[in-house]
């Protein structure tokens, strides 16, 4: 079977495609257009790096997990842990420019200053839109990309051409968890005989995620509501407020979550991870009993790996961050939350096969996923 064939029957025609990029950046087969992921040439290549990076495509996710991270780390629930923080970004400036407290934008400075990482590839808006994937060398760079979008742009074309370019040697990659998991498949080197530079990426970031939206669609919901052109910042908040924030010119602006969620991206009814898994760290809004108006000042954070706990106990000893107590039922919230996503992805995976054995790009033979 052709790799642009598989690619199109078994991800873009379902509706399995997270437009995250993994397949574009390589070659001139595949691209973009407003979030949605185009090929324009066919290809004849039967095992291809397009096909092998998909987070879309079947993936043995236990062989990738315990090929990179210690089997008795990982929780069936949220994956490799080794602990649950709540933190923010100690200088007010990244917190005035982050969508929460600013902890990816601290940590990631760190990294780059500390030469965990030489550069970072990351995604910018305008205040939620019209969002891009770009290469940052420096804090400025980095501080640029504060803040989130629900707009899903290709934003590891922007890595395939860095690291086909090899100029940069540790690379960190900031992603949501389709991206993370393309990240690792890419990491495990399917094809030696072709390599991608993937020894270049140097740390994987995880963002929490539920779910992205129609592009065009949240660019003409906002300018219902909104100035687009004066957009500042986006956000939903936990679900009992059920709305989507629109802020301008200091002014928020609630729309009911009932405009919103027709927009879901087809591909992200059919994610199973909340907490970006596949990463060395991955990084959330604060959920905690002091109520939404602080939360939204802090993010908690999974460390899943060595090398995130090495950067996260160095932003602790040099004040990069701030650190609060975690609740003590933070942890079980969190694991609800995510087998509830689980849950929610198998349910829709096994209504589009039309077979309760149908897990599609999930390894059937996952015991979590076969007890769902």
């Amino acid at each position: 079977m052709l790799s642009t064939i598989a690619l199109d029957t078994q991800v873009i025609r379902p509706g399995l495609c997270t437009g995250c990029g993994a397949c574009q950046g390589m070659c001139p087969y595949w691209g973009s257009a407003d979030g949605r992921t185009v090929c324009y040439f066919d290809c004849e290549r039967r095992d291809g790096r397009c096909q092998q990076f998909c987070p879309r495509m079947p993936t043995d996710l236990d062989a990738l997990r315990k090929r990179f991270f210690p089997e008795d780390t990982i929780l069936p629930e949220i994956g490799p842990f080794r602990g649950l923080y709540l933190t923010r970004a100690a200088d007010p400036a990244v917190r005035a420019g982050a969508q929460h407290g600013g902890t990816m934008t601290a940590l990631v400075e760190l990294a780059m200053k500390e030469g965990f990482i030489d550069a970072a590839v990351l995604t910018r808006s305008k205040g939620g839109l019209d969002a891009e994937g770009v290469l940052a060398a420096t804090p400025e760079e980095v501080r640029s990309c504060g803040g989130s979008s629900f707009q899903v742009p290709p934003t590891l074309a922007v890595l395939n051409r860095a690291l086909r370019e090899d100029r940069y040697h540790s690379i960190g990659v900031v992603g949501t968890p389709c991206k993370t998991l393309a990240v690792y498949k890419m990491k495990a080197k399917p094809l030696a005989e072709n390599d991608n530079h993937a020894g270049n990426i140097g740390m994987v970031f995880g963002l929490f995620c539920g779910w992205g939206l129609d592009w065009d669609g949240i660019r003409d919901l906002t300018a219902r509501h909104a100035d687009p052109e004066k957009l500042e910042h986006m956000d939903i908040p936990p679900s009992k407020y059920h709305s989507l924030e629109l802020r301008e010119d200091g002014r928020t602006v609630s729309v009911d979550l009932d405009e919103v969620t027709p927009l879901v991206r087809s591909g992200c009814r059919y994610c199973t991870d909340m907490t970006a898994e596949f990463a060395d760290l991955s990084v959330g809004g604060a959920r905690s009993a002091d109520g939404w108006d602080v939360d939204k000042g802090w993010n908690q954070v999974i460390v899943r790996s060595e090398k995130g706990r090495q950067l996260l106990e160095l932003a602790r000893e040099q004040g990069v961050l701030e650190f609060k107590d975690v609740p003590e039922t933070g942890l079980d919230k969190l694991k609800g939350a995510s087998l509830g996503k689980k849950r929610t992805g198998v349910r829709n995976l096994r209504r589009l096969s039309g077979d309760d054995g149908g897990l599609g790009y999930l390894n059937p033979s996952a015991p979590l996923f076969c007890e769902l």
